[in-house]
């Protein structure tokens, strides 16, 4: 999959809702504690990867 293949998306899908209090997935966003620790450093498709799951399942939410 090329770049310019891919939706535009915004930088992260962080919602600033910060918390893996109960579990190793962020309440705001859906990402895992390693994904978040590694975003910065992924390719475009990794992170078109996690941005296909994560809103498959609800995220970002900006309500926790």
């Amino acid at each position: 999959m090329a770049d310019q293949d891919l939706p535009e998306r915004p930088d992260t899908p962080c919602v600033a809702v910060c918390s893996t209090t109960f579990d190793e997935i962020c309440r705001g966003c859906g990402r895992t504690y390693i994904e978040v620790a590694h975003w910065v450093s992924m390719t475009a498709e990794q992170k078109e990867l996690v941005w296909q799951r994560i809103t498959a399942q609800g995220y970002p939410r900006r309500n926790g």
